[in-house]
């Protein structure tokens, strides 16, 4: 659990505005708010998988006005944070959420969701995902269900 606090703590200090100051943050100058919690997006606990070996791995994902993600879902925590533009995830009965660029979030896991870039810009994502080795991080939906 420690692992992927440090991560999250660290992927938010380096993807632009910080965390909010807190009383462990008094040396930095600086600091924002990006996330802090235990719920991902559409109200699950996050766990952490315990016992493998750890498989953090992070990319920018970009998508183009009209463009989506797919109907997916993640095997293992992901968080994302909004570079630039934005993006609406539908989560089904879960309802529609709208992320905007200086968000962070952690994504649904065992949901079925959908992100479409609904604005005029290019929105650029940056995506950590903090699973275990063998622990699939996007799973596409089979065109069949």
């Amino acid at each position: 659990m420690r692992v992927f606090v440090s991560v999250v703590l660290a992927v938010s200090m380096l993807a632009g505005p910080a965390l909010a100051r807190a009383p462990e943050h008094q040396h930095y100058k600086r600091v924002e708010k990006v996330f802090s919690g235990n719920k991902t997006a559409v109200g699950e606990t996050i766990r952490y998988p315990e016992g493998d070996p750890v498989d953090i791995r992070s990319l920018v994902v970009t998508l183009m006005p009209g463009e989506t993600t797919g109907w997916h879902k993640h095997g293992v925590p992901a968080f994302g944070y909004i570079l630039s533009g934005q993006v609406t995830v539908d989560y089904g009965v879960k309802g529609k959420r709208t992320y905007k660029k200086g968000e962070g979030f952690v994504d649904a896991m065992n949901w079925w969701h959908n992100g479409i870039n609904d604005g005029d810009e290019p929105v650029r994502i940056l995506v950590v995902f903090m699973g275990a080795q063998g622990a699939e991080a996007v799973i596409h939906k089979p065109k069949n269900e």
